[in-house]
C-alpha cells in the first residue's frame, strides 16, 4: 500500500493517505442543518482513518431547495454545525472539504406535495424527473453566483479545508457549461467564455473565501453519457480553462449525467458495472491538468485503489461505499488486515437505496452506519449465556456474530451443508456473483468471534431440550412459495431456485411469472436467454424491477432490452394447462393468453419456515425469531434483525 498511504500536499493541506470519502446525501440532517447524527457518521471514518471527506452538497440559494433533509447554507445559522463537524473530523487527523450545490432542471422539487419552479440557464427538458424549466433572469443568475459565494464564506468561518462546486452530473453548473442546455444570449451564455462565466465567478468567490492557504475544488464528469450531455472533449477545455485560470486546486472526477436514466445510473454504479471503471477515465483528465486528481466509481478494495495510484491514473481513490460499509477500511489496510475488511458488494441497498425512499443512509452489510448514535455498539453482557443459533443464512450468522461479540457462547446449526442461506441464490443470478461477498464477510466474522458452527444439522426441540441453551434464535428462513394455480399438474413448473441451482430441466419457450417485481424474476430471464431459450416476463406490477432501487432498476431495464425480452406488465398468473398461460391484467381485469410456453417459472418469493417456531410454541419454550422465517424480505432485515437480537440477549 506504498502509493495509498503516502501523503499528498495541495496548496499547503496535507492527506495523510489518498483515501477519499466523496460527498454523498445521508439524509441524516435534521432541519436542515449538520445534526449530531451526521457529525457521528463522518466522525467514524475519521477515526477510522480516511485520509479526506467531503460532505454532502449544501443548498446555497432558496431556488433549489426541496422538502427532504438535504442540508441548507443560507444564513450565518449553519456556521456551527459546520464547526461542530469540522472539530470532530479534525480531531482524528483526516481532512474535510464542504460542497456546494445546485440542482438546476435536475429536480422534481417538491414541497407540500406540489411542484415548485424550477429554474435554469434555459428552457430546456429533463428527461429523469419530466421537468420543463423555467428560464433563469440574467439578475437571477448573478444572485446565484453571489449567493455561491456567501455559502462559501460561510464554509470557510466554520473551518473545514476546503470547498467543493459541483459541476458534475448535469447540475446545474454543467447545464450552463453545456451548449446544448445553455440556449442563452446574453453574458452567461453563447460561446464558451460566457458559458464558463458563472462557474468561474462563483470560484472566485470560493477562493476570497478560503484564500491561499485553504482549498477550493471542482467536481465534474469526465463523460455525462446522456443524450446532449457534455463529452469528454469538452469536459477537458473546461477543465483546462479553470486550471489556466488558476481557479481550482484539484479536480474530482465522475461519470453520468441525473438528466436521464442511462446517465443517471453511474451516479452511484451497482455492482454489475466493473470495478474501478472509470480510471481510465481520470487519466485522460490527468493528461490535460497538472492539479490533483480525484476519481471514484466502484473502487471497493485496498488493493485495487493502490493499484489506480500506481499506474499514474488518479492521485487520489473515492472509496465511499467501501467506508460506508466499513469505517476502518483504512486502519485495517494501513495494518495489513486485508482479510478483514468488510468489503462492499454494490448492492446499493441501504446507502441509495435508502435515499430513493427518502430514508437517512446506512448499509445492509454494517447496520451501524448512520445509526451511531442510535443503535448500540456491541459490549460485553453482564451475563454470560449459551446460545443456540438454528439456521446460517444472513440473519442467523448476523444473530450469532453479535451474540458473540457480546461475550456469549454461541452455537450456529445449519441444517445445510453451506452457510449464506438465500445469499448463495442471488450470487446465482447474472452478474452478482459479489453478492456472496456478504456471506464472505459474515463468515470471517464467525472466525474472528470463535462462533461453534455445525452443518449438515436441522435443530429439533429435541436437540434444543438435550443441549438446554439459554437462547435459542430461530432462522430457519423460507421455502419457496407456490402460489394456488389452476392447472398445476399439467403444465411444466418451476420456482426461481430450482431454475438457478440447475436443479430441473427447463423447455426452449419460458415464462417467467414475477410476483416479486424485484432482482430475481429479471435474474431468472437473463439467465434462461443467455442460454439462448425464448423468455418472456409478466410481471404483476407495473415494470420489472418495480420494488428495486432506480439504478439497478434501470441498469437491469437495459439488460432486458438489449436481450430482446418480451415484457408484460400488469400481470397476474392464475392458470395454466400443457402449452397455455392464463393471466389478469391487474387493473382491467382482462384475460391475457400467453401460447406455446413450455416451461413457467414462479419468481414470487419465500414463504416462512415456521415449523421449528410452532414446535416452540408448543413446548412453551423461549425463543427468538430472525430474518425469512419471521417475514420474508431481503438480506437488509435479516442481518439488521440479527443484530438487534443479538444485541439484546
Amino acid at each position: 500500500m506504498k502509493q495509498l498511504f503516502e501523503p499528498l500536499e495541495i496548496r499547503g493541506v496535507i492527506l495523510r493517505n489518498r483515501i477519499l470519502s466523496t460527498g454523498h446525501q445521508t439524509f441524516l440532517a435534521k432541519n436542515n442543518q449538520i445534526s449530531n447524527d451526521l457529525i457521528a457518521y463522518h466522525e467514524a471514518r475519521a477515526k477510522g482513518g480516511v485520509g479526506l471527506i467531503i460532505t454532502e452538497a449544501a443548498r446555497f440559494h432558496v431556488s433549489s431547495l426541496t422538502k427532504t433533509p438535504e442540508i441548507q447554507l443560507l444564513s450565518d445559522d449553519g456556521i456551527e454545525g459546520y464547526r461542530r463537524l469540522a472539530q470532530a473530523v479534525h480531531q482524528h487527523g483526516a481532512k474535510i472539504i464542504s460542497q456546494l450545490s445546485h440542482a438546476g432542471r435536475c429536480s422534481a422539487r417538491q414541497i407540500d406535495g406540489v411542484r415548485e419552479v424550477v429554474y435554469a440557464p434555459s428552457a430546456v427538458p429533463d428527461h429523469r424527473f419530466h421537468t420543463m424549466p423555467r428560464e433563469m433572469p440574467e439578475e437571477m443568475v448573478a444572485e446565484i453566483i453571489e449567493a455561491c459565494g456567501k455559502g462559501a464564506e460561510r464554509l470557510a468561518k466554520s473551518g473545514v479545508d476546503g470547498v467543493e462546486l459541483m459541476a458534475s452530473h448535469g447540475l446545474l453548473f454543467a447545464q450552463f457549461l453545456n451548449p446544448n442546455t445553455n440556449l442563452r444570449e446574453d453574458a452567461y451564455g453563447g460561446d464558451f467564455e460566457r458559458r464558463l462565466r458563472p462557474l468561474a465567478d462563483s470560484l472566485k468567490l470560493a477562493r476570497i473565501a478560503f484564500g491561499e492557504d485553504r482549498l477550493v475544488g471542482l467536481r465534474i464528469s469526465a463523460d455525462e453519457v446522456e443524450e446532449g450531455g457534455m463529452n469528454e472533449n469538452l469536459i477537458k477545455k473546461i477543465i483546462e480553462a479553470l486550471t489556466e485560470q488558476g481557479l481550482i486546486d484539484y479536480v474530482n472526477t465522475t461519470f453520468g449525467s441525473m438528466a436521464g436514466l442511462g446517465g443517471s445510473i453511474h451516479v452511484v454504479p451497482p455492482m454489475e458495472i466493473e470495478h474501478g471503471y472509470l480510471a481510465e477515465k481520470s487519466a485522460a483528465i490527468k493528461a490535460v491538468t497538472k492539479l490533483p486528481v480525484f476519481v471514484a466509481g466502484r473502487i471497493n478494495q485496498p488493493q485495487l485503489a493502490e493499484a489506480i495510484l500506481a499506474a499514474g491514473q488518479a492521485d487520489v481513490c473515492g472509496m465511499t461505499r467501501a467506508l460506508i460499509t466499513d469505517p476502518e477500511l483504512p486502519n485495517k489496510a494501513a495494518a495489513g488486515e486485508f482479510d478483514d475488511i468488510k468489503a462492499c458488494i454494490g448492492c446499493n441497498q441501504g446507502c441509495i437505496g435508502h435515499f430513493h425512499q427518502g430514508a437517512s443512509i446506512t448499509c445492509i452489510q454494517n447496520p451501524w452506519s448512520g445509526r451511531e448514535l442510535t443503535l448500540a455498539a456491541p459490549k460485553v453482557a453482564k451475563n454470560k449465556k449459551n446460545v443456540l443459533v438454528a439456521g446460517g443464512g444472513p440473519g442467523g450468522l448476523s444473530a450469532a456474530v453479535v451474540a458473540a461479540r457480546c461475550g456469549h457462547d454461541v452455537s450456529l446449526f445449519e441444517a445445510g451443508s453451506k452457510l449464506g442461506g438465500q445469499a448463495n441464490l442471488a450470487s446465482l443470478l447474472p452478474d452478482r456473483s459479489e453478492f456472496g461477498g456478504l456471506v464472505t464477510n459474515l463468515l470471517r466474522e464467525l472466525e474472528q468471534n470463535r462462533v461453534t458452527v455445525q452443518l449438515n444439522m436441522g435443530v429439533t426441540i429435541d436437540l434444543i431440550q438435550d443441549l438446554q441453551p439459554d437462547e435459542v434464535i430461530v432462522a430457519t428462513g423460507a421455502t419457496a412459495y407456490w402460489p394456488k394455480l389452476e392447472g398445476l399438474e399439467e403444465a411444466h413448473v418451476l420456482d426461481a431456485r430450482q431454475v438457478l441451482e440447475n436443479a430441473a430441466n427447463v423447455g426452449s419457450s419460458v415464462l417467467v411469472a414475477d410476483w416479486r417485481c424485484d432482482w430475481v424474476g429479471i435474474g431468472v430471464v437473463e439467465k434462461l436467454a443467455r442460454e439462448g431459450r425464448c423468455v418472456r416476463l409478466a410481471v404483476n406490477g407495473l415494470h420489472p424491477g418495480q420494488e428495486l432501487q432506480p439504478y439497478l432498476r434501470d441498469t437491469l431495464a437495459a439488460k432486458l432490452h438489449k436481450a430482446g425480452v418480451e415484457i408484460i406488465p400488469y400481470a397476474r398468473l392464475f392458470g395454466l394447462d400443457a402449452d397455455t398461460a392464463y393471466l389478469t391484467h391487474i387493473a382491467s381485469g382482462d384475460p391475457i393468453v400467453l401460447e406455446d410456453v413450455d416451461t413457467t417459472v414462479l419468481a414470487y418469493g419465500g414463504e416462512a419456515n415456521r415449523s421449528l417456531e410452532l414446535a416452540l410454541r408448543k413446548a412453551s419454550l423461549k425463543h427468538h425469531l430472525v430474518g425469512d422465517c419471521l417475514s420474508p424480505r431481503t438480506a437488509e432485515e435479516a442481518i439488521l434483525g440479527g443484530v438487534k437480537v443479538g444485541l439484546t440477549l
